[in-house]
């Protein structure tokens, strides 16, 4: 759920499409500048090529942010509230049945 939510977020924000984006106009750039150097069917099969491989590196990043992401955290921080809430009912318990115990010896 945690990471799910984590891998959804990371999508929405964008940065993937702008990585991917921000590659191919420097690839379009670059055989811009170089025009001299390669024919038109060459640049066409480049900037393919390297959209390709630049979405194909930006999913394994995020399978990367996804595998490293640590629920260790997350999993103390939930035993600690579970922990801390099971005291407080324990407390809460004790003062009252300790109080309960005070009136009726007060009664008697």
């Amino acid at each position: 759920m945690i990471i799910e939510r984590f891998s959804k977020t990371v999508i929405a924000s964008g940065i993937f499409r702008f990585y991917v984006a921000i590659g191919f106009f420097g690839t379009s750039l670059f055989f811009l500048f170089n025009v001299h150097l390669f024919t038109p069917m060459e640049m066409v099969l480049g900037i393919i090529f390297v959209t390709i491989f630049l979405k194909t590196m930006s999913n394994v990043m995020l399978s990367l942010l996804i595998l490293l992401f640590s629920l260790d955290n997350k999993k103390a921080e939930l035993d600690f509230k579970y922990h801390t809430q099971k005291i407080d009912e324990l407390i809460s318990e004790l003062t009252t049945s300790d109080s309960n115990n005070k009136n009726g010896n007060t009664a008697s």
